[in-house]
């Protein structure tokens, strides 16, 4: 509806639209959290959680709805048939910018368990967005530097133990989904070069995390959600969303079944059980670093047969 407006209006129509939504669902939803918290009720506990996660699934699709009034986007999305609301998974993506996650709540928003995410510590004191995520048992992550890991060995087990007990408190929940970037950090070429990464569109995956998870998870996790995200624009930036930069978003999913042998081992200690899950997620890595290479191929191809200016 706002679409045809200029990109500086638009953009700002847009993120005040986001703003009031995040406000409008953010009050219910620390009246929820705050009444949790003041009542803890062991019996109550599932009744506040699947409210507070009621919340945030209308919150996401009020999102939805803003973008589409503000935006004018092609989404081309396959791979979502078959996809349960009562079952346990894993989701994986390649990532790019904050624009990934917008992209993955508005696929999956009530078609599998609500999306939970690993978090950078210093996160949880955003405005707003910090207590919510801490409502919805948001894993948060500390990151360290390779120096600081050098003069603090034991730094290395708090992630570990982070995701333990998270997970842990998963089991006796309704259904969930864990969302997990496997690449740790945002892809940025000259983060490709450092790394010496053999993939011409990705980092190395970094498989802790989801081992972690699916050791803590075995007998609820069975299915991995590999996800594959284009922007064939080039921008993928939250402002490039805002000013309408991003004309196409191109998102491929995998339901993979999870190999029996990779759910129950010792990811720390076992050195060839480390080397199986990193050859499985290596293979997957392969795979997604091809697709995205022919689907930006394919756009390509479009482009030069429509013309630069749609002809």
């Amino acid at each position: 509806m706002f679409a045809f407006l200029p990109a500086p209006l638009r953009g700002a129509l847009a993120l005040l639209l986001f703003i009031l939504n995040t406000i409008l669902w953010c009050t219910p939803f620390y009246i929820v959290l705050l009444i949790k918290l003041a009542i803890p009720h062991r019996g109550w506990q599932t009744w506040y959680d699947r409210r507070l996660i009621h919340i945030a699934q209308a919150w996401v699709a009020s999102n939805n709805a803003i973008t589409d009034l503000t935006q004018r986007i092609e989404w081309d999305v396959q791979g979502l048939d078959g996809l349960q609301r009562d079952d346990w998974y894993l989701v994986s993506s390649n990532h790019q910018s904050w624009v990934d996650i917008v992209v993955l709540q508005r696929i999956f928003n009530r078609r599998i368990p609500f999306l939970k995410f690993f978090i950078k510590q210093p996160l949880i004191w955003m405005p707003m967005l910090g207590g919510v995520w801490w409502g919805l048992d948001f894993p948060f992550m500390k990151r360290h530097s390779a120096d600081y890991l050098a003069r603090h060995p034991e730094a290395r087990d708090q992630d570990w133990e982070t995701t333990r007990r998270i997970c842990a408190r998963f089991r006796d929940t309704t259904p969930t989904t864990l969302l997990n970037f496997l690449e740790g950090t945002r892809f940025r070429p000259d983060k490709q070069a450092r790394q010496q990464s053999p993939y011409q569109h990705l980092l190395r995956p970094k498989a802790g995390g989801l081992a972690f998870a699916m050791e803590t998870l075995a007998d609820r996790l069975h299915t991995l959600l590999d996800v594959t995200i284009v922007y064939p624009d080039g921008g993928s930036t939250f402002p490039d969303l805002l000013l309408g930069r991003i004309h196409r978003v191109i998102v491929r999913v995998r339901a993979l079944d999870i190999p029996a042998e990779l759910l129950d081992g010792d990811y720390r200690g076992d050195p060839e059980f480390r080397a199986a899950i990193q050859r499985w997620l290596g293979q997957i890595w392969t795979e997604k670093d091809a697709l995205i290479e022919e689907l930006l191929e394919s756009a390509r191809q479009t482009h030069r047969d429509i013309g630069p200016n749609g002809r």
